[in-house]
């Protein structure tokens, strides 16, 4: 099996029940979370994660204010927060139903701690791919950016002092060496002095 890096994450508690938040509590992964909050009502929750980032939100349903998959369709459309909404088993089969198109998973209540630990496991995989994933995307535009940048200072040396494009190539390359800054500094210095 592969040891993956584990990332911290951070988690957001809806509920009204206190015996629920226990069960959630018992049942967090050790040394996975570096932030978990409770909130009692989907109106502080809605605050709440729209003031700060959670990567995994979990709604007990019902919520004193709405049943709870309303918050739960609002937090999983808006981002990339994984979502788990416990249910009570006489509506689980139909939230089931109604959210499992929206990546939103379902616990069947009453929830024991084990059944909550796999669950929450499961969703800092997936958090955990989707931000490896964030990560390789960025890296990917920088990289682009990059060439672009560098790709429109060899076009400026081309045509204001008559180089090949292999002399702009080298030019670039050999400034960034000289000065110890990086080939896309020197492309942005040669975009200010010629434009």
């Amino acid at each position: 099996m592969r040891d993956h890096e584990k990332l911290l994450h951070s988690i957001l508690v809806v509920s009204a029940s206190e015996s629920f938040d226990a069960v959630v509590r018992k049942s967090l992964p050790q040394g996975r979370f570096m932030t978990v909050d409770f909130c009692r009502n989907a109106a502080a929750a809605r605050q709440r994660f729209f003031e700060r980032y959670y990567d995994i939100v979990v709604v007990n349903f019902p919520l004193p204010d709405e049943t709870g998959a309303e918050l739960a369709f609002d937090i999983a459309e808006s981002g990339s927060a994984g979502v788990l909404l416990a249910a009570p088993m006489e509506v689980y089969y139909e939230v089931l139903e109604q959210i499992s198109d929206y990546g939103i998973l379902a616990i069947s209540k009453p929830v024991e701690s084990i059944y909550m630990e796999k669950t929450l496991r499961v969703l800092c995989a997936i958090q955990e791919k989707i931000q490896r994933l964030e990560q390789k995307i960025m890296e990917e535009h920088e990289k682009t950016e990059e060439l672009r940048v560098i790709s429109k200072a060899k076009c400026v040396l081309i045509e204001q002092k008559q180089m090949s494009e292999n002399e702009a190539h080298r030019f670039i390359g050999k400034e960034a060496m000289d000065h110890g800054v990086s080939r896309k500094r020197i492309a942005e210095k040669i975009l200010d002095e010629f434009e």
